[in-house]
C-alpha cells in the first residue's frame, strides 16, 4: 500500500494537500523541524527551471526543497 502514497514531489503547481507523515524516517527529524508535520497543509508553488529544487508553502512559510526531500513526505488526497 505504500506504493501508492503520493508524495510532495509528485505535487503540480498551485496543488494542496495534507501531510499524512513520511515515507522513510531518514530525514523526517529534519523536516518535522522545518513545520512539515503531519495534518498540516501544504501548498506546491512551483518549481526552479530543471525542476529540483522546488518551492511549497507550508504554515505561512515559503520553503525550498529538493525533490528527494520532498519525496519522504508522503500526503493524502
Amino acid at each position: 500500500m505504500a506504493d501508492l502514497a503520493k508524495s510532495v514531489a509528485q505535487m503540480v503547481p498551485g496543488e494542496t494537500a495534507v501531510i499524512a507523515g513520511f515515507i522513510t524516517d531518514e530525514l523526517s527529524n529534519k523536516l518535522l523541524e522545518m513545520g512539515f508535520l503531519p495534518g498540516s497543509v501544504v501548498k506546491f508553488n512551483f518549481k526552479a527551471p530543471f525542476g529540483d529544487p522546488i518551492c511549497v508553502s507550508i504554515s505561512g512559510y515559503d520553503i525550498t526543497l529538493r525533490l528527494e526531500e520532498a519525496a519522504m513526505i508522503s500526503i493524502l488526497n
